[in-house]
């Protein structure tokens, strides 16, 4: 069996540190901050947190809400408090997405990020603060040029969340206590960004143990015949899940 032997530290002239004694000057600085993407149903369209820069770099260009995280805080409590700071909005669950970290995507220094994902209905309207200039919710559909990698952050997030309806009961928690099946078809076509088949989407979310429970009671207020109304179950996690056509 071959010995594993463990590389000694190397300084910023890539000369070795024996014995693993090391100053932190001989490291190049970095930063790290946290980015944060948002998301949420508005006016029947998929919308994402964005705050406009009021300062350099990229100032006056649209950007995620987020800042660097203090010596004194973990990346969570740092994710936390600039949503509050930046927007006003507070009390979301923030789930990690991703960690970003090409040398160049910061003008300024070597900055990584650790982004989070947020989807929840009825969210309020945002106000912009700190060196925020406007904070607004922006269609995912109508997002333009980015600051940073931002772009790519985003459309990370948006594939999460798309994906998270296929797996879990997150969809009805957009809809009303009590909806009809068309009322939940139409929270997966606006997240999923396609049109379903009606007659399809009702036997595959009315086939998913758990996912809803029947009241016993109709509606027509969309109009057309009376349909069934339904409240979420008590599944959290669908199986068979609800899984998307091919490049949706």
């Amino acid at each position: 069996m071959s010995a594993i032997v463990l590389a000694p530290y190397r300084r910023i002239d890539d000369k070795p540190i024996l014995g693993g004694v090391y100053s932190p000057s001989d490291f190049p600085p970095f930063a790290v901050t946290v980015d944060l993407v948002v998301l949420t149903v508005r006016s029947d369209a998929l919308c994402a947190l964005l705050v406009r820069r009021g300062e350099a770099p990229f100032r006056g260009r649209w950007a995620l809400p987020g800042g660097f995280v203090q010596v004194a805080e973990s990346v969570d409590a740092a994710a936390a408090r600039e949503l509050v700071e930046e927007t006003g909005v507070s009390g979301l669950h923030l789930e990690q997405l991703g960690t970003y970290g090409e040398p160049r995507r910061d003008p300024r220094m070597r900055v990584v990020s650790v982004a989070y994902l947020a989807l929840a209905p009825d969210l309020p309207v945002p106000v912009a603060g700190t060196d925020a200039a406007d904070a607004s919710w922006v269609p995912v559909s109508g997002v333009g040029a980015l600051a940073f990698d931002h772009a790519q952050i985003l459309a990370d997030g948006v594939e999460r969340a798309r994906a998270k309806l296929e797996y879990t009961a997150l969809g009805t928690e957009f809809c009303p206590a009590e909806f009809t099946v068309a009322e939940l078809r139409r929270v997966y076509e606006i997240v999923w960004g396609v049109s379903l088949d009606p007659r399809n989407f009702h036997r595959k979310v009315t086939g998913v143990e758990g996912l809803l429970e029947a009241t016993g009671e109709t509606t027509s207020r969309d109009g057309g015949r009376p349909a069934a109304l339904y409240r979420r179950g008590a599944a959290g996690v669908l199986y068979p899940p609800l899984v998307r056509a091919p490049g949706s």
